[in-house]
C-alpha cells in the first residue's frame, strides 16, 4: 500500500458490481457486472484506467483466479463451471471459455461463495443444492429422560 492509504471506490457505476477477485499479481480484477442486462464476468485493470475485457460469453458470475494468474473460473449461466487461459501482462489476454463440467449451484448471483478452486486449478470444492425437495420431517423429543422413570 502507498500514497494516502484513503479507501476509494473502484467503480461507480448505475450497475450491480459485485464478487471482485484480486489477481495474483494485483494489477487486475475480475468481477460480475450487468451492464450487459444479465450477469457477466468481466475483467478491469486495477486501479481502474479504463481498460476493460469482457471474459464470459453467455452470462457468469463467481470468477476465481488460478494461483498464478494463467486462468481464469466461473459459473456460467447454465451452471457449468467454466474455465479460460489468461494472459496477464501490460495488457490482458484471454481464450475461449471451456466448459469444465456441470454443478447444481441453485441462485449464481447470490453474495456467497459457490466455490473454491486449489490454488493449481486442478480441483474444486462446490457447494450445491439437494435436487430433491420433499424432505422427511425431524422430530425432537425433550425431556425424554422423563418417560424413562415411568
Amino acid at each position: 500500500m502507498s500514497g494516502d492509504r484513503k479507501p476509494f471506490p473502484f467503480l461507480q457505476t448505475p450497475f450491480n458490481e459485485q464478487q471482485a477477485q484480486f489477481s495474483p499479481d494485483g494489477k487486475w480484477i475480475a468481477y460480475t457486472s450487468d451492464e450487459s442486462g444479465a450477469p457477466e464476468v468481466y475483467v478491469q485493470t486495477f486501479p481502474a484506467s479504463g481498460g476493460k475485457w469482457r471474459v464470459s460469453t453467455n452470462g457468469g458470475a463467481e470468477p476465481k483466479w488460478r494461483r498464478d494468474g494463467k486462468e481464469l473460473f466461473y459459473i456460467a449461466a447454465d451452471k457449468k463451471l467454466m474455465a479460460v487461459d489468461t494472459k496477464l501482462g501490460t495488457t490482458f489476454d484471454a481464450g475461449v471459455p471451456k466448459a469444465l463440467f456441470e454443478t447444481r449451484v441453485l441462485v449464481l448471483t447470490a453474495f456467497r461463495n459457490h466455490y473454491v478452486v486449489t490454488g493449481d486449478g486442478q480441483r474444486f470444492l462446490i457447494n450445491s443444492g439437494l435436487e430433491e425437495t420433499n424432505f422427511t420431517p425431524i422430530s425432537v423429543v425433550l425431556n425424554w429422560t422423563a418417560d424413562l422413570k415411568r
